[in-house]
């Protein structure tokens, strides 16, 4: 689900609390932009998919990187809810092990 060596090296590269700070940001700018796919024209969402996927491999979330890779491609076959389920659960990994909130 999580790439960890890429998040761990990440991690070391720019220090502990910088890498809090990176998380805080990739977090809130991704639960933004998931929350306005439900709305968007279908013309819309590959390119709200590129930006996810992007977003998701600069921290090692493969499996939701691949839920987006997949949404790029096909956007009119994007689940929404098993994307959001993906993200939640690799937010809930991550967060537990960095001990981040």
């Amino acid at each position: 689900m999580i790439n960890w060596n890429k998040a761990d090296e990440l991690r070391e590269d720019i220090g502990v609390d910088d890498f809090g700070e990176i998380v805080e940001v990739f977090l809130q700018e991704v639960e933004e932009e998931l929350a306005t796919l439900i709305d968007k024209p279908v013309a819309e969402l590959p390119a709200s998919m590129h930006f996810l996927k992007g977003s998701a491999l600069n921290l090692g979330f493969e499996d939701f990187a691949e839920k987006c890779r997949q949404g790029e491609r096909a956007a009119n076959q994007i689940e929404i809810s098993a994307l959001l389920s993906c993200y939640n659960a690799s937010k809930k990994q991550f967060l537990e092990k960095y001990q981040l909130d």
